[in-house]
């Protein structure tokens, strides 16, 4: 018999669907690490630092990349986790048929509209994202192209202002951090 509250099972249903999505991918750090680390920091994030324990947020911040770097539908995100953790899930995905620098400044111009949920999973995904270019950056980054993801990340975050007043620090600690690369 499951005893585990409905919200514990449905973030670990997520998680276990995204490791299996992204169970033959590597990040881009020298060591390739398993790219479900990724994703799993993203919750660890949400509810450690944060406090966040809404599992509409933990579970799209969970499955925030399947749609776009596997081949996991919409339709499959919505079949198996409902309607309200796909429209986040869609809402931090970025079209991949677009050109790199158009969805970049997608993300720039879309971040003040989206919903608090998607603001919430954007936020956790550059503090996570930050880390990882300071602390294990992509192999063969130079300091140039890490102050370029540092700098547009700032600006996507500007237009999450409001959303979360602690991650938002944690934030700007890191982006301050990364102004300092030499």
């Amino acid at each position: 018999m499951n005893s585990a509250p409905p919200t514990i099972g449905l973030v670990i249903k997520a998680a276990a669907f995204a490791a299996t999505k992204h169970r033959n991918q590597r990040r881009k750090d020298a060591e390739a690490s398993p790219y479900i680390n990724h994703p799993i920091a993203l919750a660890d994030v949400l509810v450690n630092e944060g406090g966040v324990d809404d599992p509409i947020v933990l579970c799209a911040a969970i499955l925030h990349d399947t749609i776009e770097d596997t081949e996991t539908t919409a339709a499959e995100i919505e079949e198996h986790f409902g309607t309200s953790i796909s429209a986040v899930v869609l809402e931090v995905t970025d079209d991949k048929s677009l050109a790199k620098a158009v969805r970049k400044q997608r993300q720039v111009e879309q971040a003040p509209h989206a919903s608090h949920a998607a603001k919430l999973v954007k936020l956790a995904d550059k503090i996570c994202n930050l880390r990882d270019i300071l602390g294990s950056p992509p192999a063969g980054w130079s300091t140039e192209r890490k102050r370029a993801y540092i700098d547009w990340s700032a600006r996507v975050v500007a237009g999450l202002r409001g959303t979360h007043p602690e991650l938002e620090r944690i934030f700007d600690g890191l982006h301050e951090r990364g102004t300092k690369l030499s």
